[in-house]
This record gives C-alpha cells, structure tokens and sequence, in this order.
C-alpha cells in the first residue's frame, strides 16, 4: 500500500522486501537503486521488539541479540553501502529512528533499550563525522505512538502521541535536517534525569514503570 500511496501522488516507488540484518542482501538491492537512480535520502527505520512476556517469563538472550541485529546492525548495513556515493556527490541526508528508550534501560525491554542506545551513539558519531563533508544526519527519538509494536506494550505510556503527529514531527525532522528530535520532550528529559541519578535510586524509579511485552 505504500508503493500504492506514493505513486497516487506522482512518485515513481519500488518496494523490496528483505531482512535487513542480511548485509549482502541488503547492499545488493541497494547497489540497483544506486545505479537507477543516486539515493539522497535514506531512513533507518526497521526495528523489532521483545521483552519480559505477560506471564513474567524474562527476555531471552536470543531475543535480545536479535533485536540487536534488526535494530543496530541492520541500520548500519542500510546506511553503509549509501554512503560512498554521498560522500562522493558531497551531498545526503541520513534519517536515523532510535528512540527514548536509549537514554535509560529499561527493566522490561533491557534488549531493545540497548540497541538503541548503540543506535544513538554510532547515529551521533555519524553526524559528527559527515556534517562537515555535506552529509546531513537527523537522529529521531519518539517516546510512545500508536503503532502495532506499541500496542504489544502492556503498561503504562506516558504521553503517547498519535501516529499521524509522530510521523508529521519526524517528516518536519527529516526536511529541515534537524541534528536530533526528541519527542514528547518531557519523556526524554525524564529518561535523560533518571539515567543521571545514583544507580539504585534511578531503578528503583524505573520499576515503577513495569510493563510486559505480548509475542509478534
């Protein structure tokens, strides 16, 4: 249906589905889109989500590797075969969708909070090292949002936005070539106070916002 909705208004799309922890796939489907048509514009967005089960089972190791292969490496494996041609043409821009969670671990979800976290950091590494070389890097932060994955979350979501005004916030993000966007505000400075406080006491605040994942 997305490829249905941009070409409803005027754009030409192809849709390819692959799995991007797949590195040699996924550079492969790339290398055609670049020699089709030199790539401007690349979003980082896949990503999975597991967590302690609803009858308390905790998150398994396997579980959290692989959320560590979707949601970091895959982002890595998408962005890096891009950015030859981009350095090249001296121009590009790189849309990076970490999360809130990456400022603090999370209890429930530590496998998820920890890739993102590494997201965050290799995404602002990025920046840093291609804002001079013509390549624009925006690191996207959304708290809760209506979305499939968010309604696997049972517990609490503070502040949770619609899905229409987290992509519209995004899609500002990604045109004006904000540097990082943190959205809603209140619940990344509450992640960012929380990861400052002593270790005990910032857990002990963090249980208080236990949740439990239901399976995909």
């Amino acid at each position: 249906w997305v490829v249905a909705e941009c070409e409803a208004r005027g754009a030409r799309a192809t849709a390819v589905a692959l799995d991007v922890s797949d590195a040699a796939a996924l550079a492969s489907a790339l290398a055609e889109f670049e020699a089709e048509r030199p790539v401007d514009l690349v979003v980082a967005n896949a990503g999975t989500s597991f967590g302690t089960a609803p009858d308390g089972t905790p998150e398994t190791g396997t579980a959290a590797a692989r959320q560590v292969e979707v949601n970091l490496l895959g982002a890595i494996h998408l962005v890096g075969p891009l950015l030859p041609g981009m350095l090249a043409r001296g121009r590009g821009a790189i849309g990076v969708i970490a999360s809130v969670a990456a400022f603090r671990g999370l209890p429930d979800c530590a496998g998820y909070a920890a890739s993102k976290a590494g997201l965050l950091a290799w995404a602002e590494g990025l920046r840093a090292a291609l804002g001079p070389r013509g390549i624009r890097v925006s690191v996207i932060c959304p708290g809760f949002f209506d979305s499939a994955m968010g309604d696997r979350f049972l517990g609490p979501k503070p502040l949770r936005m619609t899905l229409e005004r987290a992509a519209a916030r995004t899609n500002r993000a990604l045109l004006r070539g904000e540097a990082r966007v943190v959205f809603p505000a209140p619940l990344g400075w509450l992640l960012r106070l929380l990861a400052l406080l002593p270790p005990r006491l910032g857990d002990r605040a963090m249980r208080l916002m236990r949740f439990r994942v239901r399976a995909e």
